[in-house]
Formats: C-alpha cells, structure tokens, sequence
C-alpha cells in the first residue's frame, strides 16, 4: 500500500480483521491502494483528512454503524459525492433499502467473492470518474454559455445604447447651432436699440403724458437691463446644451475592429454628464456630490464605447447603492459622495478608482458580483449582467483587472487597471 497521502484511495472500514484481510488482498491483488478503519469514528476522521475514491464500508460495527457513518458523509457536501459500498451478511430488503435511501450506491453480500469485489468496486469507480467527467462538461458547457450570452448582450446594449445617444445628440445638434449662431447677432440688435432708446431719452427730454405712462408701466430702465441678463442666461444655457451634446457624442463613440486613442477623463465626464439627472438631489433625497481626483493621463489605446459602457455601469451601480442606503436610514449623518481617482503606475498602467461611502458590500456577495446573472436587485430593478459585462470588457478586450474593495459600514471602491498599451 502507497505512504502517498495525496494518492488517490480505496477505504475499508471493518471491525473484523478477517474481512479486512480478504478484502486488503483483493484490492491489492487488483492493484488498488487502499487504507483500512475499524469503526466508523475513525473512518469518519480519515476521510475528514483526506477523500477516498470509494468506500467499502460495514453495516454492523460496535459505536457508529455503518447506517449512521454513511448518513453523516451523505450529509457533508465535501463527502456526500463518494461512493459507498455497503458490506454486510445481512439479505433482508428492509436493510437494503434503508442503505439505498441513505445513499449508498451497491451492496456486497459476505461472505466475500474477491472477483465480484473487484467488479462492483470498478463499475462503481468508472461510473463515479463518468458522472465528474459529465459534471465537468456541463460546467465548462454553462460556463461557455454564459460567456456568449454576456458578450451578446454586451454587443446588443452597446449598440443600441450608442444609436440611441448619438440620435439624440444629433438631433441637438442643429437646434444648439441655430441658437449659438443668433445669439451673438441677438446681442448687437439689443445693444443697438438700447443705445438708440437712450437718445431718443436725450433728445425728447419730455414725452407726452400717453409715452411717458407707457414707459412707466414697462418699467423701461429695468427691462433694458432684465434684457442683458436674460441673453447671458441664454448664453449660458446654450452653453451648457452644447456641452451635453459633446458629451453624448463622445459617450457614443462607435468601437472599429481596431482600438483607437481616448481621453479616459472624457469619457468620465460624459458619462457623469448622463447621469446627472440621477445625482441630483430628489425630494427629501440629496444631492450626490462628485469629487475628481484626476491625475495626468496620457490617451489610452482602448476601445472608448466599450469604455464608456464599464464606467456607466459602474457610476450607475454606486448611485444605486447610495440610493438604498438612504432609503434604509443609513445616511443620516453623512453626505452622499462618489470620489474619482485616476492615476498612471510605474509600470504604464491607468488606474481608475470609482468610490461611494455608502453601506458597502458583504464579503460573501463580493466573490459573485462578477458572475453573469448574479444580482442582488429586485427583478425589475436589475439583469445581473451589467458588472459581468464590465468585467468582460476589462478583462478580455483590455487585457486589464477589474476588482473590488468594499468595507461594510464604509463604502465600496472599484478598481479599474489597463495598459496605457493595448495592443
């Protein structure tokens, strides 16, 4: 018998040192490696410490039977996939069939046959290897599933998130031309017919009592000056429009088959930009504060929709989170914030970290939040593959790491890691 301990094992549990020897023999005859028990207390640490492949275990043992034995491996998930073989000189039904209900997988009558030992346990043991065999490829099948349906999901949303945002800002475009182009001209006309108002002021000193109440009940000398501001509102907001539309277009930048060269700080903002509705502050919710912490960034060889598409997602699950932490009363005594540190390693690495000091995230929940159809939204409220897809496009198509640092009570940081150098 092999000292190996990792090696792969064969165990007999028996009280009596007869059948120990009869089936020692065979097993080893069969060229097994095998190691032996003499009651079910000790068969129970031995596989504790290292699984057999099968095992040969006795019914009627002094302590824990054999029954009891085998329903306490059948009942740790570690243990519960080994196969058991009952031995026993008991025949009646009702002993089979309660070794069946427990788990078992055959039966051995004593006394013992060496040849049909040998058949049972290598029919048993090829089918175990079989069904690990079939387990393996179902997994690798659902795993190679899930792949597909996130990378087509991915494509789907992108592109029809794309088509839609670069709709819109190309149906912005041409009213904001039309308005950024007026307003300049808008400005000399009112320049011109205030000055012209003042010198009608100078030269007919004393209107008549109809113009001079008219004048009165316009308020004129106000509405000369209302008129500059509301045409430097105007300006603003123009401005401001114009500065979405940049957005929006920079936010729908279309992947090529090849990776091209981005602003990530760009592509930051346009996406805060899209988001803006949701941080400001709602009813009785308050305002998301952002704080920027950009470093200098060199542009990045990526692809900037895909790009886009990791940050959107990301942003979008920290409003989330500071969302419900306010509905549950947890933030009452601090202000809701998400912090944006980007910087560039010795290495020639970005590193973007997207922070929110909400509740956080239980450690068990963490290891999942990367798995496809994983969410721990309501139905309505969530797919389960937004950070699945992020993770993708990090990962595979960036050659990058995505990964999370999350304290409960304190907040949770996402960290994004790619190449300056994508190629």
């Amino acid at each position: 018998m092999s000292t190996n301990t990792n090696a792969k094992f064969i165990l007999i549990v028996d009280d009596n040192s007869t059948n120990l020897s009869v089936l020692s023999e065979a097993l080893s005859g069969a060229g097994f490696r095998f190691r032996v028990a003499m009651d079910g207390e000790s068969a129970l640490t031995l596989v504790e410490r290292n699984h057999p492949e099968l095992i040969l275990l006795d019914v009627q043992m002094p302590g824990i039977d054999g029954f009891e034995t085998c329903r306490r491996l059948k009942e740790n998930p570690a243990t519960k996939s080994i196969p058991i073989i009952f031995t026993t000189a008991l025949a009646d039904i009702e002993s089979k069939a309660k070794g069946f209900a427990l788990g078992a997988v055959d039966y051995i009558p004593k006394p013992f046959d060496q040849a049909e030992v040998i058949a049972r346990v290598k029919v048993h043991l090829q089918l175990k290897h079989l069904t690990e065999s079939l387990e393996e490829q179902v997994r690798d099948r659902t795993t190679a599933l899930q792949k597909a349906q996130v990378q087509l999901v991915q494509q789907e949303k992108l592109s029809s998130l794309g088509e839609m945002i670069a709709g819109i800002g190309h149906e912005l475009n041409n009213p904001i031309n039309f308005i950024v182009s007026n307003i300049e001209p808008l400005q000399e006309h009112i320049t011109g017919i205030s000055e012209i108002l003042h010198l009608y002021q100078q030269e007919y000193a004393r209107p008549s009592p109809k113009l001079k109440d008219a004048i009165e009940d316009l308020d004129l000398e106000f509405v000369l000056k209302d008129m500059a501001k509301i045409l430097e509102s105007l300006t603003l907001g123009a401005e401001m429009i114009e500065k979405i539309s940049t957005s929006l277009r920079t936010f729908s930048r279309s992947d090529s088959e090849t990776k091209s060269l981005a602003n990530l700080h760009e592509c930051l903002d346009s996406t805060l930009m899209i988001l803006q509705h949701r941080l400001k502050g709602q009813g009785d919710r308050p305002q998301i504060q952002v704080f920027r912490a950009y470093g200098s960034l060199p542009s990045v060889l990526c692809y900037p929709g895909q790009m886009n598409q990791v940050f959107m997602n990301i942003l979008a699950n920290a409003i989330d989170a500071l969302d419900e932490a306010i509905v549950q009363g947890k933030m009452q005594e601090r202000v809701p914030q998400i912090k944006i540190t980007t910087k560039i390693t010795s290495e020639e690495r970005i590193v973007i970290q997207i922070a929110d000091n909400g509740t956080g995230i239980p450690e068990s929940i963490q290891e999942r939040l990367f798995e496809p159809m994983f969410t721990t939204k309501p139905v309505s409220k969530g797919t389960g593959l937004g950070l699945a897809i992020a993770h993708q496009i990090v990962v595979e198509k960036h050659n990058g790491t995505l990964s999370i640092n999350s304290q409960l009570g304190e907040g949770t940081v996402f960290v994004i890691e790619i190449p300056v150098e994508n190629i």
